[in-house]
């Protein structure tokens, strides 16, 4: 049946509007479309903002931006992960790493989660395609033994922390348009990991329209649907909003948000230390709006975003931002002078967020990033699969919110500790290199407390160890009589262990 003509109100006016902006082309086949096509079409064009679309286009497409670097740029301070080495003395390395009363922190924290004042948010809106996985990355199994999901990880943290502090820690989710149902749907095949379903949530994030790298057009994805990508994880500040989640989370007691993204299996999905700290213990000097952990780089060309200052503020750069020759100094003792790495993990209080939500200027930078976008040709509809690079992203990011903050705390983590993310298939950060760390990590806190574990002629774990969160968050839980007496005394060359 052909569509009907109220399927097309104001097309004149609609196609009008987009022949003004360079777009005329989205309503090309629009004679083509069926109805409920037609329909979807027209609500990807009410939710663009076509006044913006021209200065975007020329700012970041049809012009690269290039990095402008602050003056004065220098390395941030950080809280030291080992809380009484601050460095003494008075090198430069004195002004960056801090120590602390590791303990008046943890209480400050403990006490905010025994009040029920803190819940977690994961930004999981990407696909596993990367990985070779069709699906929401939060279910790709990243267990090194089970295949256990990267969601059930952290439910199973949550749920640990839950028993432990006896509240509620809410889960605030954000998918994206792509992964949100079969999100959905993955938790309620999986009753929600032992969780409450009514304390977790579930909310897309938003998307923005993909261009055409050599024209700034948008690109089209097929005859009735404009391509879009993801606005980045700095979109989530907003979704957090628009969704209604941030009063929900208010409107449930709670003060802060721990942050966290879907790809790093071992994070500490609440850490009361750090929670501390942010929330401004032990004269920490955070201003409780919003605050970050780093982990040491291991060498200067390691592509992870630097913790820098710059005006009194902390922030982060990217490391393709960021001068090598910059990267590449060092303090007297020979470490690296720009040392902290960002492992996108933040505390960050509802009052910071609905203050930035409220304020009609706030606005975060859209990053560029050059990709190959699935599309069709504009003139003849058929389909187009980019061998290079032919289309532009924009996305924001959330670390671009710190300098915001009156003030803002860095705190210093372990790599084997708290990082193994998965993020490629092969080498560096893939399942592989995730499932070496989760092993080294459960072998030492194994052999802290007198289990035996068999290693190599390297020193490497000659095993693999796979530890749920249910039985150890941290290091000291395996001191638990209930945990201890679950343990083997020793594991063995070759043997796979789960616990």
């Amino acid at each position: 049946m052909a569509p009907t003509a109220a399927a097309t109100p104001d097309l004149a006016a609609i196609r009008a509007r987009l022949e003004r902006v360079g777009h005329g082309h989205v309503l090309k086949f629009w004679d083509r479309l069926g109805v409920a096509e037609r329909r979807a079409l027209l609500g990807q064009i009410d939710r663009i903002d076509w006044a913006a679309l021209p200065g975007l286009i020329d700012k970041y497409v049809k012009d690269k931006p290039v990095f402008a670097l602050p003056d004065g740029v220098e390395p941030a301070p950080f809280f030291s992960a080992d809380p009484t080495q601050g460095a003494a003395g008075g090198s430069d390395a004195a002004a960056l790493r801090r120590s602390w009363d590791a303990g008046a922190a943890r209480a400050a924290g403990e006490d905010l989660l025994r009040r029920g004042k803190v819940a977690c948010f994961t930004v999981a809106g990407g696909q596993g395609s990367r990985l070779g996985y069709d699906g929401p990355k939060g279910c790709y199994p990243g267990g090194a033994i089970t295949g256990r999901p990267l969601f059930q990880f952290f439910a199973e943290g949550i749920l640990a922390a839950q028993r432990r502090y006896g509240a509620p820690i809410p889960w605030a989710i954000m998918t994206s348009p792509l992964n949100h149902d079969a999100t959905v749907a993955f938790f309620g095949e999986h009753k929600h990991f032992g969780l409450d379903p009514a304390h977790v949530v579930y909310f897309p994030q938003g998307v923005m329209a993909s261009f055409d790298r050599a024209t700034g057009r948008l690109l089209m994805a097929a005859p009735g649907e404009i391509a879009t990508n993801p606005d980045g994880h700095g979109g989530s500040i907003t979704a957090l909003h628009r969704s209604g989640t941030l009063d929900r989370l208010g409107e449930a007691g709670v003060e802060h948000v721990s942050y966290f993204q879907v790809d790093n299996p071992i994070v500490r999905v609440v850490d009361p230390a750090f929670l501390g700290l942010h929330a401004g213990a032990a004269g920490s000097g955070s201003s409780g709006e919003m605050s970050s952990k780093m982990i040491a780089k291991a060498y200067a060309e390691e592509k992870l975003g630097l913790f820098c200052r710059a005006g009194g503020k902390v922030q982060v750069i990217e490391y393709s931002d960021l001068p090598m020759e910059r990267q590449r100094e060092t303090l007297p003792d020979g470490s690296l002078r720009f040392l902290a790495g960002s492992v996108a993990v933040h505390a960050m209080s509802v009052e910071f967020l609905r203050r930035l939500n409220e304020d009609a200027a706030f606005d975060l930078p859209y990053h560029r990033a050059d990709k190959k976008i699935a599309c069709i040709d504009p003139d003849t509809g058929e389909p187009i699969e980019p061998r290079e690079p032919n289309g532009v992203k924009l996305e924001r990011f959330v670390f671009d919110a710190l300098p915001m903050c009156r003030a803002s705390i860095v705190l210093e983590t372990l790599r084997r500790e708290e990082f193994a993310p998965i993020k490629n298939a092969e080498g560096v950060d893939s399942p592989a290199s995730s499932a070496r760390i989760q092993t080294e990590r459960a072998a030492a806190w194994l052999e802290r407390i007198g289990v035996k574990v068999a290693r190599n002629s390297t020193g490497e774990a000659d095993c693999v160890i796979e530890l749920s969160p249910l039985t150890a968050c941290e290091a000291g839980d395996l001191e638990r009589v209930e945990v201890r007496t679950n343990l083997p005394a020793r594991i063995g060359s070759g043997e796979r262990v789960v616990l």
